[in-house]
């Protein structure tokens, strides 16, 4: 599994409501997204947007910010994201009192 953390820079017109608003139409839609499997939406009073995705694969994540996704917000914030990739090796999870190594980090690279 991947993490991908995404950041990028509000511009000055766009604060929490405005994010909040944005963010809540449009999570059903990552449901649909093929490799997809967690977004944690975030903002920063310090004029940061963006959010903490968990992937089934890089190849998976690579795709969706390839796409119309990328323009997307190149269009609403006026800025290129800065995306960083982690392999996940483990997940701690409280919803689940679950602790889970996935399977791509349990075979040697």
């Amino acid at each position: 599994m991947i993490t991908a953390i995404v950041e990028y820079t509000l511009p000055p017109s766009i604060g929490r409501r405005e994010c909040l608003e944005h963010f809540t139409a449009i999570a059903p839609g990552f449901r649909e997204i093929p490799g997809f499997r967690r977004k944690h939406f975030l903002y920063s009073d310090a004029g940061v947007g963006g959010g903490v995705y968990l992937w089934e694969s890089r190849e998976d994540a690579e795709r969706f910010y390839s796409g119309p996704w990328l323009d997307g917000i190149r269009s609403r914030y006026g800025v290129d994201p800065k995306i960083t990739y982690f392999e996940t090796l483990v997940i701690c999870d409280v919803a689940d009192s679950d602790i889970r190594v996935p399977a791509s980090a349990a075979s040697p690279v």
